[in-house]
């Protein structure tokens, strides 16, 4: 099987090649829309398969597609990638001094027609930030690619996150414990060693 990553996210590559997984990436442009009554991790859930659906005429038998979507939410609020300064601002300096939580929906989509939908959670803890603190992240890292302003990977995340519960990959956009296991489930094992040879063979 051939893995293809429906992502320009560089977090997301960079974390499937600590993996030691051989990927192609494919990008198709889809909107990001949701139902209203969907909530929290319906939400990334239902993103993650809306973009897989989109790549289902580009699929061979042979290839899987990999589709993830990662939200921030503040109880039942959807915090997505700000607009401008203005947006990151109050994102930031509503996080800021409270706990909430970031969702990750993934969908694996088989060019044989099967798929699988999952998600995962973390509970991000912020301290309580200054509104100087927050100005210098946004002007230094410009998170506006990040849903709710931040990245736990960057500056913010190391002087403002007290602590996680959950998975920290999942916070960067891709919890690759699940990936991993639901890969192996679907297809077979995502690379075999061969200890007699010392060498191992990986997915391609």
């Amino acid at each position: 099987m051939k893995l293809i990553l429906a992502s320009n996210s560089p977090r997301r590559r960079q974390l499937l090649t600590d993996l030691g997984l051989h990927y192609e990436t494919r990008l198709v442009e889809v909107d990001e829309d949701f139902p209203p009554h969907l909530r929290r991790a319906e939400v990334a859930e239902y993103l993650a398969a809306h973009k897989a659906a989109a790549y289902i005429p580009t699929l061979a038998p042979d290839e899987v597609v990999l589709t993830a979507d990662t939200i921030v939410c503040l109880d039942d609020d959807v915090l997505n990638k700000p607009a401008d300064v203005d947006e990151a601002t109050a994102m930031l300096t509503r996080l800021q001094g409270r706990a909430h939580e970031v969702f990750t929906g993934v969908c694996l989509r088989c060019g044989d027609g099967r798929e699988v939908v999952f998600s995962d959670q973390t509970t991000v803890h912020f301290r309580a930030l200054s509104a100087a603190e927050i100005s210098h992240y946004i002007e230094t890292a410009k998170p506006f690619d990040k849903a709710g302003a931040y990245g736990a990977q960057d500056w913010i995340g190391m002087v403002g996150v007290t602590r996680l519960e959950g998975s920290y990959f999942n916070v960067m956009g891709l919890p690759v414990h699940r990936v991993w296991a639901e890969l192996e489930k679907l297809i077979g094992p995502p690379f075999a060693w061969n200890g007699a040879a010392g060498t191992r063979a990986r997915l391609t």
